[in-house]
C-alpha cells in the first residue's frame, strides 16, 4: 500500500518534471506579453469569426504573425550561437573562481538579447546567469564571472542553457548545451615562519643541515655568476665591486646546497573522521609539505590510497580531491621516519622510530595519554593550526 502510494505521487512530479524539460529545450515558452497577446489574438478572431469584420481578421493575423516571428527568431537564437569554456585556473580555498566563456555569432546576421546560464555546483554558487544584448555577425564576446570557493575539492559540471527572447521579448526559447568543464580548489597554505616539528624530525639534524643553514644565512658564499639586481634580491648579495664597474646593481649567483634529507608525510584517511578535523588535517598536510619544499627537503607525500607521490602541483590536486575512507588493500607505511597525521591514537604507537606526528581527537580529551606530547602535537578543535604547527616540542 506504502510502495503504490509513493509511486503515485512520485511518478507524476516526474513525468511533469521531464516533460517541462523537453519543452523548455524544443519549444519557446510565451512570457506575460506573450500570453496577453495570444489572448487578444484569439478575442480577436473569435470576434471576427462572428462578425464577419475584416479589420478585426487583420488586427488577428497581425498578433498571430508577430509571436510566430518571436518563436522562429529566438529558436535560431539559441540554435546558432556557438559556446566555448576556457580552461579554469586551480585557486587555493578562499579565492576567487575565474570562470570566462566565449560566445561566438558564426551567422551573417546579428543575434540580439540573448541569455546564459551556468549551472555552477552548489557548493561554489547559485546558476550564473550573463547577458548580452548584441552579437554582430561572427563576432565573438567573452563572458567573465566569478565564484566565491570555500571548499577544497575538484568540481566537475557541464550544464549550460542559452536563452533568448529576440527580438521582441514575447516568446523564450532555451537550448541546453552539455560542456565539460573542471576546477580545482587546492587545499589553504599556512604561510609559516617554522615548524620545530618538520626541524626535528628524525633523531638530530646531521652536521650537513646545520652547515647549510650557517651557508644559507651567510653574507659571503661559493658565487656560481654575476647578474644584473631584481626586485627583491637581498641586499646581502649584492657585489659592489662589479655594481661599480657596470654603473649598475649587480648581485651574486650562489651555488645551492641541498641537504638530501628525505621528508615523508603521510595523512591517515583511511578511516571516518569528522568532516572539520579533516579538513584541518589536510591544511596541515599541505602546508606542512610546502614548508619543507622552502627549506630545500626532499619531501613527498603519502596517503593510503596514493601511496608515495611528490611535485607540487601533483600533491596538491591529490589533496584536493582526497576524502576519508579511501585505502588500497595491501599498502604498508614507508620504513622510514616520517610526520603522521591521524585521528587513530593507536596507529601513533607503531610509527618508525624517530617520527613525529599530530593527533586529531575526535572529542578533545587526551587526558589519558601522557606520552603523546612528547614526539608530536595534538590539535584540539578550538586551536589555531598556523599557531600549533609552529609550536615548540618537549623532547
Amino acid at each position: 500500500m506504502n510502495l503504490n502510494s509513493s509511486h503515485k505521487s512520485f511518478l507524476p512530479k516526474d513525468a511533469f518534471s521531464g516533460f517541462s524539460n523537453w519543452w523548455h529545450n524544443h519549444l519557446p515558452s510565451p512570457s506575460y506579453g506573450g500570453w496577453v497577446l495570444l489572448g487578444i489574438a484569439l478575442s480577436f478572431f473569435g470576434a471576427a469569426t462572428n462578425t464577419m469584420a475584416g479589420w478585426l481578421y487583420v488586427l488577428s493575423g497581425t498578433s498571430l504573425a508577430l509571436t510566430g516571428l518571436n518563436i522562429f527568431i529566438s529558436s535560431q537564437t539559441v540554435k546558432k550561437l556557438k559556446i566555448k569554456r576556457l580552461p579554469i585556473e586551480a585557486i587555493s580555498a578562499g579565492d576567487e573562481l575565474l570562470i570566462e566563456l566565449t560566445v561566438t555569432n558564426p551567422t551573417k546576421s546579428g543575434k540580439n538579447f540573448v541569455e546564459i546560464v551556468d549551472h555552477l555546483p552548489f557548493l561554489l554558487s547559485k546558476p550564473v546567469n550573463s547577458s548580452i544584448e548584441s552579437l554582430a555577425p561572427e563576432e565573438t564576446k567573452k563572458i567573465t564571472y566569478y565564484a566565491n570557493a570555500q571548499i577544497r575539492g575538484i568540481y566537475h559540471w557541464h550544464s549550460l542553457d542559452i536563452k533568448s527572447a529576440a527580438p521582441i521579448g514575447l516568446f523564450y526559447a532555451r537550448k541546453r548545451r552539455n560542456i565539460e568543464t573542471r576546477a580545482i580548489v587546492y587545499p589553504q597554505i599556512l604561510p609559516l615562519k617554522q615548524c620545530p616539528l618538520i626541524d626535528h624530525i628524525g633523531n638530530e639534524q646531521t652536521q650537513q643541515q646545520q652547515s647549510e643553514k650557517l651557508y644559507q644565512n651567510a653574507t659571503e658564499g661559493v658565487t656560481k655568476a654575476i647578474r644584473q639586481y631584481r626586485y627583491g634580491d637581498p641586499p646581502r648579495l649584492i657585489h659592489w665591486r662589479s655594481s661599480a664597474r657596470f654603473g649598475e646593481l649587480q648581485v651574486r649567483e650562489l651555488e645551492t646546497i641541498t641537504g638530501g634529507q628525505e621528508v615523508i608525510i603521510c595523512l591517515d584517511n583511511s578511516q571516518s573522521w569528522n568532516q572539520e578535523l579533516f579538513e584541518k588535517a589536510v591544511i596541515a598536510t599541505a602546508s606542512l609539505y610546502f614548508y619543507c619544499s622552502r627549506q630545500q627537503l626532499d619531501v613527498k607525500l603519502w596517503t593510503p590510497k596514493t601511496n608515495t607521490i611528490k611535485g607540487n602541483h601533483v600533491v596538491l590536486e591529490a589533496l584536493a580531491a582526497i576524502q576519508p575512507m579511501e585505502k588500497k588493500e595491501d599498502v604498508q607505511i614507508p620504513p622510514k621516519p616520517l610526520v603522521w597525521l591521524s585521528n587513530n591514537l593507536s596507529s601513533l604507537s607503531s610509527l618508525p622510530q624517530g617520527s613525529r606526528w599530530i593527533f586529531f581527537p575526535e572529542n578533545d580529551d587526551i587526558s589519558g595519554e601522557q606520552n603523546i606530547s612528547t614526539s608530536g602535537l595534538s590539535c584540539q578543535s578550538n586551536m589555531n593550526l598556523e599557531n600549533l604547527l609552529q609550536k615548540t616540542l618537549r623532547l
